[in-house]
């Protein structure tokens, strides 16, 4: 779907993958030259999806009230700053304060301030879902997916290539930057309002426990039986994601011995295969199976995926079982926004897919440093325990259909 109202959502939704696949062939690498342990990559990311888990719902709710565009142009700008502040910290000199390099405390802080801004998807979600139709929903989530993946696909390959220039990790940091002017321009100059005053919701104030307490924010939005099963779901799946994210590096690393640059060129296969499945092959799915259905297939891919890729070291067939994995994921990532989406009350939309995306950031504030110190402890085995969480989320899905009837999820 080509229509031009959706052109800066997919940009957003690239940026937004952009901003923490383009570190993930370097920032290991950055962590180990500062003579950090392997735990701070972890906590790197951590911090990263803390803060997008407190930012996401305010920024999400705030849209119903003030509108999409404004939200998306102010959370846009803190990007921009976060990849400023981390070229600076780059240039800082290497001393010792509370025990971590400073330049690392200074890309935390980075990371905190991008990890707020970043909880716009939120905001680019309930934007699409303003301006998409009941039929287009699981259609145009499923291409905002391939735009992740091509977000996966050029994100790696540029941070590997712009590190192996003669500017070093600033080159990756300077190509952001450069990716965030473009998009804050975009969003100015071509985004049009989608919420408009006659459909927005009064502002609430929120305390930070209400923001953090997403089982009461939940009650508030009282949604659907079929919302709330699809958010136990996805925060079992997310937890799956975090330790993901935060060992799969670190795995590879260990596996296969790769460099910053060949970590690219791994993510680069990654993305394409994310890119691919989620464009075009999770539309099929849809059309024969239906979205709650696909969602179910995917966690079971998921399950499988994790296992096998800790069955061989031998690069190729690693390739062919990370594929049954990657297909997992491309199924279930616009499969919950399409259902959530389609399911929600579309007054609180925002709110809902604040909560949504608060899931996936409480997940990925909580496992991946969790998963990087366990890894450090457990190896590639990890897996077989981390593959359990796939499978408690398929056991609930297929309970849920059973329980509320088919006709729920349609």
């Amino acid at each position: 779907m080509m229509n031009k109202k959706l052109i800066p959502a997919y940009l957003l939704t690239f940026v937004n993958v952009l901003g923490f696949s383009i570190l993930m062939p370097v920032l290991p690498f950055i962590v180990k030259d500062y003579g950090a342990p392997k735990w701070v990559f972890g906590l790197l990311l951590t911090l990263y999806s803390t803060f997008q888990f407190i930012g996401a719902p305010v920024l999400g709710s705030l849209s119903d009230s003030a509108g999409r565009k404004p939200i998306l142009l102010i959370s846009q700008f803190g990007t921009l700053l976060s990849w400023v502040i981390f070229l600076i910290a780059l240039s800082l000199p290497n001393f010792s304060a509370f025990g971590i390099a400073f330049p690392l405390i200074i890309i935390a802080f980075s990371r905190i301030l991008d990890g707020i801004t970043g909880g716009n998807a939120s905001v680019t979600n309930a934007y699409v879902a303003d301006i998409t139709t009941r039929d287009e929903k699981a259609y145009v989530f499923g291409y905002l997916g391939g735009i992740a993946g091509i977000g996966m696909i050029i994100g790696p390959a540029l941070g590997g290539l712009a590190a192996s220039s003669p500017l070093g990790y600033s080159g990756t940091i300077l190509v952001s930057i450069t990716i965030s002017v473009i998009t804050l321009f975009t969003i100015y100059y071509w985004l049009k309002e989608s919420h408009h005053e006659e459909h927005r919701a009064p502002r609430q104030k929120q305390s930070l426990w209400k923001i953090i307490n997403i089982p009461g924010r939940v009650r508030d939005i009282d949604p659907s039986p079929v919302v709330k099963v699809l958010f136990i779901v996805k925060l079992f799946f997310s937890s799956m994601m975090g330790f993901y994210i935060g060992t799969m590096a670190l795995f590879l690393i260990d596996l296969f011995k790769f460099d910053a640059s060949e970590m690219g060129i791994f993510f680069l296969v990654a993305g394409t295969f994310l890119a691919f499945n989620q464009a075009f092959l999770s539309k099929r799915f849809v059309q024969k199976f239906g979205e709650y259905q696909t969602l179910i297939i995917g966690l079971s891919l998921c399950m499988v995926g994790m296992v096998a890729i800790t069955l061989t070291i031998n690069f190729y067939f690693f390739i062919g079982f990370y594929y049954i994995l990657n297909l997992g994921l491309s199924l279930c990532f616009p499969t919950f926004n399409a259902l959530i989406s389609i399911h929600a009350n579309p007054e609180k939309l925002g709110a809902v897919m604040g909560i949504s995306e608060s899931i996936g950031s409480f997940a990925m504030a909580l496992f991946p440093v969790i998963g990087a110190l366990m890894y450090t402890q457990l190896g590639f085995e990890l897996y077989y325990i981390i593959s359990g969480l796939p499978f408690i989320a398929l056991i609930l899905a297929v309970k849920a259909i059973r329980k509320l009837g088919t006709k729920a999820f349609e």
